[in-house]
C-alpha cells in the first residue's frame, strides 16, 4: 500500500461507483493503473465488498437502537453469535470487554418490532442480562477509517 493506493481508497469510500477515469483524474494516475490498483487490493483483501448504505426511514425502520448484551458464561458464545448473525434486523454486533458481553445495532419498524427483538434476544439460551438504548439521531456513522498518509 502507498499513497495511490490510500487515495483510492478514499475515492471509492465517497462512492465505491466512481468510475476508474473520474479516478485517475483526481488523483492524477492513468486508468489503467487505477484498474491494476484496484484489483490488487480486491486479490488482497484489503477492498473486502462494495456495499450501499440505504435510508432506513425509507426501507420503514423508524426506529434504531443500541442493545447491550450480557451471557452467563462464555460457553454461550457460538450459540448466541449464530442467532445474532441469522437476525436481519441486527445489522453489527461486537463482542467487548467490560461490563457488558455484545453491543448490538438493531433497525426495526417501530417499538413494538423492537419489543420482539428484545424478547426474542432475551429468551436466547445463556442470555443474562440486556440494556437498550434507543437512538435519537446519527451524528455520525462510517464504515471504514483509512489512514491519513504524508506524501
Amino acid at each position: 500500500m502507498d499513497t495511490m493506493d490510500y487515495k483510492i481508497l478514499k475515492c471509492l469510500m465517497s462512492n465505491a461507483r466512481n468510475k476508474a477515469s473520474d479516478i485517475s483524474k483526481e488523483i492524477h494516475l492513468s486508468v489503467s493503473a487505477v484498474l491494476e490498483r484496484i484489483r490488487k487490493m480486491e486479490k488482497n483483501d484489503i477492498i473486502k465488498n462494495y456495499t450501499i448504505i440505504v435510508d432506513q426511514k425509507k426501507l420503514g425502520n423508524d426506529m434504531s437502537a443500541l442493545m447491550e448484551v450480557s451471557l452467563e458464561h462464555p460457553k454461550f458464545y457460538e450459540t448466541f453469535t449464530t442467532s445474532i448473525k441469522k437476525n436481519p434486523n441486527i445489522v453489527s454486533c461486537y463482542y467487548l470487554t467490560g461490563d457488558f458481553d455484545f453491543i448490538l445495532k438493531v433497525f426495526c419498524r417501530s417499538s413494538d418490532h423492537l419489543e420482539r427483538i428484545h424478547r426474542e434476544i432475551k429468551s436466547l439460551e445463556g442470555v443474562s442480562s440486556t440494556k437498550t438504548h434507543f437512538v435519537l439521531k446519527d451524528v455520525k456513522n462510517v464504515y471504514s477509517v483509512i489512514p491519513e498518509i504524508d506524501e
